[in-house]
């Protein structure tokens, strides 16, 4: 069951922002903590590698080594070759290492535990995205396409250590003692949101930051945009202070031009009835959920997953951006899906004819999908 909304807020207070060149970091804190849900990281033995069941025949590759991967091992666990190697025939078996298994995104580990990997919920929402092709077998499409859809689906991205400025930012920014998330900017672009219950979630988790996910988009902004020169500050006037009871008015106006300042800069995450969410898991009081955006081409598009309390209050957050083209990706896909496929159909409502429509799926990378006959234009 899937619900509409935008991301609230409310309960977190945006700080002043800091900025290192192109990186600006807004601290969001959060004056009465959730102390009854806690993050903590956990790190594995293995490298970033690994290989996550979601399902009897299906498994999501979160980063592939540069290499093949085979089951030679005697207990058929996947393994990882290092580099090409020749052997005799008889010879003993190639070296390799181990890639862990992680048995789906989120899985509960006791009763109160529950372990799920930070933005793959999100991006599996996003790969899967009609996933398994047309419903019904229009003559437009291929033998594969009717079959196997669109696996395998492929999307790239960047580690927060490939973002340049993010890791001295990082290091540098001051951690305010109420802080629980934080708004990151790249060239003036929103990159990302992170809400965490507590404020020592927030302390711990800090530097994962730097191993989370971004697109090229903001790969791209952080390498060869200027730093954003807007002016975000926020000024006292100090004419009207002549009391502290002044002073304090006029503070608590700065922190509302403040917050108002960041929703407004934040619209495309924020906004009212803007994202699709879709439950994962319930947790007591509190709800996993992960969320899709409406794939619209003229403004910017978030994934993530987000943790409320029954109220509705906001204890986790973690966005990813989506570059253009994969917005333009989802946005095809998506309105594929709402006219089962249909050429014709999705052609009308994208204002466009059928070959305008086969165009934007070859330039999609989508064209192998559509028949060798059908790619040609009308006469």
């Amino acid at each position: 069951m899937t619900a509409t909304g935008g991301i609230d807020l409310t309960g977190l207070t945006a700080a002043p922002a800091q900025t290192w060149g192109a990186i600006q970091l807004v601290p969001l804190l959060r004056p009465d903590p959730i102390t009854d849900l806690r993050l903590h990281a956990r790190l594995y033995d293995t490298e970033d590698e690994s290989v996550v069941a979601i399902g009897a025949q299906k498994a999501y590759v979160s980063l592939i080594p540069h290499a093949f991967v085979a089951t030679w091992t005697t207990d058929a666990t996947p393994v990882a070759a290092y580099g090409t190697q020749l052997r005799e025939p008889a010879g003993a078996d190639p070296e390799g290492m181990r890639l862990p298994f992680r048995r789906r995104m989120a899985r509960r580990e006791d009763r109160q535990r529950l372990r799920f990997l930070p933005l793959h919920l999100a991006l599996e929402g996003y790969l899967t995205l009609q996933f398994g092709g047309p419903p019904i077998a229009w003559q437009e499409w291929t033998r594969h396409a009717v079959t196997r859809g669109l696996s395998p689906r492929v999307e790239a991205s960047y580690a927060g250590a490939a973002v340049a400025g993010l890791d001295d930012a990082l290091r540098l920014f001051e951690i305010h003692p109420s802080q629980c998330g934080v708004l990151l900017y790249v060239a003036g672009a929103l990159a990302a949101a992170f809400v965490v219950p507590h404020p020592d979630d927030y302390r711990s988790l800090h530097p994962t930051l730097l191993k989370d996910l971004y697109g090229e988009q903001i790969f791209q902004y952080a390498a060869a945009l200027p730093p954003d020169r807007g002016d975000h500050s926020v000024r006292l006037d100090d004419t009207r202070v002549t009391t502290l009871s002044g002073l304090r008015a006029q503070i608590s106006q700065a922190r509302a031009d403040w917050a108002h300042e960041h929703a407004f800069r934040a619209a495309g995450l924020l906004a009212e009835e803007h994202l699709t969410f879709t439950p994962v898991q319930r947790m007591g009081r509190f709800a996993l959920t992960r969320f899709l955006p409406p794939f619209d081409p003229t403004v910017e598009n978030h994934i993530g997953e987000a943790i409320t309390d029954d109220t509705g209050r906001l204890a986790y957050l973690k966005t990813f951006r989506l570059s253009a083209a994969q917005t333009r990706r989802g946005h095809l896909l998506s309105q594929l899906g709402k006219h089962d496929w249909n050429l014709g159909a999705t052609a009308a409502t994208l204002k466009t004819d059928r070959d305008g429509l086969i165009q934007r799926l070859n330039r999609a990378g989508f064209g192998h999908l559509v028949r060798p006959e059908h790619q040609r234009p009308e006469p």
